[in-house]
């Protein structure tokens, strides 16, 4: 017994501990398909969810500049940008109009509507919190579309090479053997 304790304690020792091992593990690499090429890791619904952490901070009381600030740290890179920017030209005392001016490469993101529902939030007074929620249930519900969407194109993409396959097996098997019986029928007993 002793003997396997001392071989544990020196493979301790020389493999550097858990943290190297820890570290190894976070820094996989990214996951390939069978063809080879790399597969993207984005979370389609981290827009949803940065909207739902700035809709949460600003319902517990933070400014606009604090909690854009503490949702620009999980939002998506394209949608960081515009929080970050918000906040820094709200701090240094910009109108909500420039602040929330969102650069023109980062459409698609949901930050052009989020900029335009803080503009119009600043404008009338209106919370701006209950319109972040709702943004990012509509965020949602268009992620959950377009991957019903493509599931639905996917469906409809593999009938094609199924019918080439099974459509040939049917007519040699099904169709040819009927025609030529009756074929055979019919000249056989002289109608023609």
């Amino acid at each position: 017994m002793s003997i396997a304790a001392v071989l544990l304690a020196a493979a301790l020792m020389l493999s550097g501990g858990s943290h190297r091992i820890r570290r190894r593990v976070a820094a996989a690499p990214p996951q390939r398909t069978l063809g080879g090429e790399r597969r993207s890791t984005t979370d389609p619904f981290a827009t949803a969810s940065a909207f739902d952490v700035l809709a949460v901070c600003l319902s517990a009381g933070l400014t606009v500049p604090e909690a854009a600030t503490a949702t620009a740290r999980v939002a998506p890179p394209a949608l960081r940008v515009i929080l970050q920017r918000a906040a820094d030209l709200l701090r240094l005392g910009a109108d909500p109009d420039t602040a929330w001016q969102s650069p023109d490469d980062n459409d698609g993101y949901g930050g052009e509507a989020l900029a335009r529902l803080a503009r119009r939030s600043a404008s009338s007074g209106s919370a701006l919190a209950a319109g972040v929620a709702e943004l990012a249930e509509q965020e949602r519900q268009d992620v959950t579309h377009a991957a019903a969407a493509a599931a639905e194109r996917a469906g409809v993409l593999i009938a094609g090479p199924l019918g080439l396959c099974f459509l040939p097996a049917f007519v040699c098997l099904g169709v040819v053997p009927v025609v030529a019986g009756l074929a055979g029928q019919i000249f056989g007993s002289g109608l023609l």
